[in-house]
Formats: structure tokens, sequence, C-alpha cells
């Protein structure tokens, strides 16, 4: 039987300790997700506490599929928290712009990440302007499509190809910087 399946058998069963232990092994994962979708950590605190309601909630309605479905299923549920709680502050609505997605330069190089720390490159993506974060981690990190972000965001597919592009290009300059900083 697989770690979270224990983790799960346990929590159904009442006992004691067990969602404490659930929290504890996905707090860490689960904070970066919400400082990356919201970079403020009061907000992301906020947004923590919330999602955890919901999870331990409906953690009773999760259906188990193998060992590691139970902690991207709880990160989703942050990650949609994040979205709600930008959504709620009204901090989205005028953060995308209804445009074509400008085309991109082939022949510009993405830049390397490889010798970024992750830390750095942490604060760079939280430094994106809200909208451009917001689109660039839920494509990223969550691997939605621009037709499902924009379903969640309620803005056009075209706002979220646009609103992508430009973090990846404000983030590429922010690297190209650190890297040149660096030398």
């Amino acid at each position: 039987m697989d770690s979270e399946q224990r983790l799960l058998l346990r929590i159904h069963n009442g006992e004691r300790g067990a969602q404490k232990e659930l929290y504890l092994r996905l707090a860490g994962a689960a904070m970066a997700v919400a400082m990356r979708m919201v970079a403020d950590e009061e907000a992301a605190r906020d947004v923590l506490q919330e999602a955890f309601v919901k999870i331990l909630s409906h953690v009773d309605d999760f259906d188990y599929r193998g060992e590691g479905s139970l902690r991207a299923w709880a990160l989703r549920v942050v990650s949609n928290e994040a979205v709600t709680w930008l959504k709620r502050r009204k901090r989205l609505q005028a953060l995308y712009v209804d445009r074509e997605p400008e085309s991109i330069d082939v022949a510009a190089e993405e830049p390397d990440v490889g010798r970024v720390p992750m830390e750095v490159l942490q604060r760079m993506i939280e430094s994106l302007p809200d909208g451009y974060r917001t689109v660039f981690c839920l494509y990223v990190f969550d691997h939605l499509s621009h037709k499902e972000i924009a379903r969640q965001l309620g803005i056009r597919e075209n706002s979220s190809a646009s609103q992508f592009l430009r973090a990846k290009r404000q983030l590429g300059k922010m690297i190209n910087d650190y890297k040149r900083r660096q030398i």
C-alpha cells in the first residue's frame, strides 16, 4: 500500500493526527504554490488556510489514483484557492487585455535557467504583475491550456496567451539581467 494511500486510510478511519500529518507533508509545497500565485506572504497564508479547510473537508471525496495523486490534488486546490483569492479582491479584472497574442520571435533564445538558484527564480516569478504571474503559473505549473485558463479566470483565450507571452518575455529579461550581474 502506498504512503499516501495509508495516510488516506488513517484519515478515513478518523485516526488522531492523520490530518495534521497530511498538513505537515504538504504545507511547504502548498505555501510555495500560494506564494507563486499571490506573491504576498500574508495573502499566501490566507490562501493556504482556506485551501486546507477545503482539502480536509473534501478529502473523503478524493479519488485515490496512485502515489502522488493526493499531493497533486491538494496542490490544485491551493492553486484554485489562490485564483479565487485574486478574483475576490478584483485584482484580476483589469489585468487582462483582450488582444491577439503577440508573435514569438523564434530567433530569440530562451534564457538558460540552469544556473539561476530556485529561490531567485521564485522571487522573479513573484515579482511579475498579477495577471502575468497568474497565467504563467497556471500554464507552466498547473499544466492548464489557454482555453482552460480563460475559462477559470473569465477571460478570453487570446488574453491568456498574450499574458503568458508577456510573462515569458519579462522573466527572460530578468533572468538575463541576473546572469549579467553574476559575471
